[in-house]
């Protein structure tokens, strides 16, 4: 699915809570890209690179790089508007030799955060294609107008979500409503911080990596820490801050 009306991504968003198939990285930035994330990876381990890469824009210019990429940020003002901050940054990567069962269980994202409202955008890059073979994330179409959905305790051995072992049961939804993001490497998917979301485990013997940023607009406030107990440090990336609601933090690289 290729959007490129404004109008289109916005209405799509507001109706099914996500857009996805979103062209944005040419074939040699995203090799590039993943290049990077491999020397990346190579001194982290894998271990971290599976979700514990986060909030790295901060001290890995390609990462900032990625996250602020001026195409990619024209698709999100399409979605929220000109005010918009960056929220964080983080990789997720399923290796089917680490851990073959693992999986992310039904989540809104925004149910962790502490943000009020509970309103942030999404964007998941993928700097390995993403199909339904190696793990790609599915989404619950429609569920972001539900509002905040009750998470319970996760059982399922596997779930990376393992820092809040939180989960949202099968009964809160239709399984008719499950759409799985299939992206190409340099595709892009956006979904809103309240559309259920998960994936399943990686069955192939490739990996798959994306870098998720997460954007909100400068009306959003935090109104009690993290499930980490942190505190947010938004970077005013677009538009105008009106609200004043965080400290300025500036760009930690000179932007393109």
């Amino acid at each position: 699915m290729k959007m490129t009306v404004a109008t289109s991504l916005k209405e799509s968003h507001e109706k099914d809570g996500f857009v996805t198939g979103i062209d944005v990285f040419t074939a040699s930035e995203i090799t590039s890209f993943r290049n990077e994330f491999d020397k990346l990876e190579e001194r982290e381990g894998k271990e971290k690179s599976q979700n514990a890469l986060v909030y790295r824009h901060f001290d890995v210019p390609f990462i900032w790089q990625m996250a602020t990429d001026r195409r990619l940020l024209d698709v999100m003002e399409q979605i929220m508007g000109p005010d918009m901050m960056l929220l964080s940054t983080g990789f997720f990567c399923k290796y089917p030799e680490k851990n073959p069962k693992a999986f992310v269980g039904w989540h809104q994202d925004t149910q962790y955060w502490g943000l009020d409202p509970p309103i942030a955008y999404s964007a998941w890059i993928a700097v390995d294609d993403s199909d339904s073979a190696n793990g790609a994330m599915q989404v619950v179409r429609g569920s972001h107008r539900k509002g905040v959905i009750p998470h319970g305790t996760s059982e399922r051995e596997g779930n990376l979500l393992r820092n809040y072992q939180q989960e949202v049961s099968s009964e809160h939804f239709s399984e008719d409503d499950i759409v799985t993001l299939e992206l190409k490497a340099g595709q892009v998917s956006v979904h809103h911080g309240l559309t259920l979301h998960g994936s399943q485990p990686n069955r192939s013997d490739r990996r798959r990596c994306g870098l998720t940023v997460r954007y909100i607009t400068p009306d959003v406030q935090q109104s009690k820490p993290r499930s980490d107990g942190l505190h947010w440090t938004p970077i005013l990336l677009r538009g105008e801050d009106r609200y004043r609601h965080y400290p300025h933090t500036p760009p930690p690289f000179q932007r393109d």
